[in-house]
């Protein structure tokens, strides 16, 4: 586990943003006291917080040793005689567990965990409760030491309420920004309260899911797919909460307090959409951490006036990593990773068109267009680094040091995600393998009337072509027996569960989008023989000279591009669907709490066919 990287903006030039490392301090004693520094402290405030928590106010407190038998009148003989040892501390006020990034304050008049950021001295980011005692007066009835070394701390936690027994967790801190709730055995579910205005579910291969307030759901709690990480984009574009879990039957809620009793994302509450993260963590562990920095992420609103032009936008990258947003492309979601540089981008639908995002240095640069257009909000987070500093944690590295790189390389998927080829020779040299790019090569031949000497040369080309096209229809072939199965199955689930019906009647509209642009364009992409047939009237004009040579050349180039154009759309217009699909699937449940471990088992199956696209459906690392 990497060390704490809580990071602040420093002293700097004009329009110049410079991130520098928040080092563990020295926080573990008080000159008074003469304690070594810790890196992690435990805190007796004393004194009992009563309405208000005042962190700044260290008036009274006292640290608990590592080393409790230091409380005793003459500590050496203490320690050396067994009778003393054993001793459990019994604090007087509330405890604190404090590290170099954040304050965990044990509320024990209000029954909750409240987690301070040190970033920003004084100001909560996120509470702690037991979800069965989210809604009722609770207060904290006892609190023990299990561990306390000066480089982690261990407190379990009892949770009380009248009317209900006693729920405990263990909450434990070490040197980083990660916190980790590992609840008892009653302790059935565990709520996260926190100002979130946006939160995403990563999808990695496939695009995110954002809930936020560009979606209107009519409910006060949104079910979300339980895929081991959230994004909660907190408000004030500053702070990031990273919530992390390891494997298991976890159910996970959004939820918005509402004192009007309005929906969610509607209304005069629109302001802090998520007012917290519900688990039911099925006795599994919950890993939490804070990640700060000015302009972390960053909402902007896409105006019509941005359209077919250059546009700069206020906000600047903190630091670099692999920043990404969202936007639309026709009317699916589609993830743009914020390039070097501006250039332009050929997509097998859409056409060539400008890529939308960039960067000038640290200034974001959008580009929108009628093929991307200004339509909503950008939302710009990260989730990955990219020549990021290392002292900065992103979103990953989070899920890396809590769930363990085995469980990670499920999730991240580098295999997944990685384009599959369709260059034959691509290990020498050649490239542009595809319809167009080798039959320009052909036809140059042909225009210089060398068919006869370059046989050798054409044929190589006219293999790489079928190879090509080869790829293509195999791909195709991959879309058409995954419809065909999603179709079967959600047809099946549908017969056994009329109450979802309609939620599973729409997905499979979108499914049945794929064997009906096949239908469409069937005789477009042609076959596997009409391609040989085509590689052998090619091949063919180079063993004899005559006249003819170049304009049959032109048309079967003419021919053999038709096929592979039409095939290039189907396959742009199939990981369309498919991404689509797995939108919707995600979306679709939030309202509806008995669809989600089938919406959960419909992404699985749309992720497992995203997998390894080919260049035509979408950019490399999605």
């Amino acid at each position: 586990m990497k060390s704490c990287r809580c990071v602040r903006k420093a002293e700097s030039p004009p329009q110049r943003m410079i991130l520098t490392v928040l080092v563990a301090v020295a926080i573990g004693s008080s000159a008074a006291q003469g304690e070594a520094a810790a890196n992690v402290v435990v805190w007796d405030t004393c004194s009992h917080f009563a309405e208000v928590v005042d962190i700044g106010n260290r008036t009274g407190w006292k640290v608990v040793p590592a080393d409790l038998l230091m409380l005793e009148a003459d500590p050496p003989k203490a320690s050396s005689d067994p009778g003393y040892y054993g001793r459990e501390y019994s604090f007087e006020g509330d405890a604190v567990i404090e590290n170099g990034c954040l304050t965990a304050v044990l509320w024990s008049g209000k029954g909750r965990v409240a987690i301070y950021s040190k970033a920003a001295p004084g100001r909560k980011i996120v509470e702690f409760v037991p979800l069965q005692m989210k809604t009722r007066p609770a207060s904290i009835s006892r609190c023990g030491i299990l561990q306390n070394t000066g480089d982690e701390a261990a407190l379990e936690v009892s949770f009380s309420a009248a009317g209900s027994p006693d729920l405990s967790a263990v909450l434990s801190l070490d040197k980083t920004e990660i916190v980790q709730i590992k609840p008892a055995l009653h302790m059935k579910g565990i709520s996260l309260l926190s100002p979130i205005e946006y939160g995403v579910v990563p999808g990695f291969i496939g695009d995110d899911l954002i809930y936020g307030r560009g979606r209107h759901f009519s409910v006060d709690t949104l079910c979300i797919p339980s895929e081991n990480i959230f994004l909660g984009l907190l408000k004030g574009e500053n702070s990031v909460l990273v919530i992390t879990w390891p494997e298991g039957k976890q159910q996970v809620r959004l939820a918005r307090h509402s004192p009007g009793g309005l929906g969610l994302g509607g209304g005069e509450q629109a302001g802090q959409f998520i007012g917290s993260v519900d688990f039911d963590n099925d006795g599994q562990s919950l890993y939490m951490a804070i990640l700060e920095a000015p302009g972390i992420w960053h909402k902007e609103e896409l105006k019509p006036s941005y359209l077919e032009k250059d546009v700069a936008i206020n906000w600047k990258r903190p630091f670099p990593a692999r920043w990404i947003t969202h936007l639309y492309e026709g009317e699916v979601e589609t993830t743009f990773a914020f390039r070097e540089s501006q250039g332009q981008i050929w997509r097998g639908v859409a056409g060539m068109y400008n890529y939308p995002v960039w960067f000038d240095g640290d200034s974001a640069l959008y580009y929108l267009s009628k093929k991307v257009p200004p339509k909503g909000e950008s939302l710009i987070y990260l989730l990955e680094g990219k020549d990021t500093p290392v002292s900065i944690s992103t979103p990953v590295d989070i899920m890396k040091a809590t769930l363990g790189r085995q469980m990670c390389d499920r999730i991240l998927d580098l295999a997944g995600r990685k384009l599959r080829t369709h260059h034959r020779r691509g290990a020498a040299g050649i490239r542009r393998a595809c319809t167009c790019g080798c039959t320009d090569a052909i036809e140059a031949v042909f225009k210089a009337g060398e068919e006869n000497d370059r046989r050798e040369y054409v044929e190589g080309a006219v293999e790489d072509v079928l190879y090509f096209v080869r790829r293509h229809i195999e791909r195709i072939d991959e879309y058409r027996a995954f419809a065909d199965d999603m179709i079967k199955f959600l047809r099946a689930t549908a017969s056994s569960s009329a109450e979802l019906r309609p939620f599973l009647d729409s997905l499979e509209q979108t499914a049945q989008q794929i064997p009906q642009e096949y239908e469409a364009q069937k005789e477009n992409i042609k076959s596997l023989n009409y391609a040989g047939e085509l590689a052998r009237k090619t091949t063919d004009l180079t063993r004899g000279k005559s006249p003819q040579n170049l304009p049959t050349c032109l048309e079967l180039c003419k021919e053999w591009r038709g096929m592979g154009g039409a095939q290039d759309g189907l396959l742009a217009q199939y990981h369309i669907i498919a991404r689509k699909l797995f939108q919707e699937a995600g979306y679709g449940c939030a309202t509806q709490p008995k669809a989600i471990e089938l919406a959960q088992e419909v992404r699985r199956r749309c992720r497992q066919c995203l997998r390894n696209p080919d260049g035509y459906e979408i950019w490399p690392n999605y």
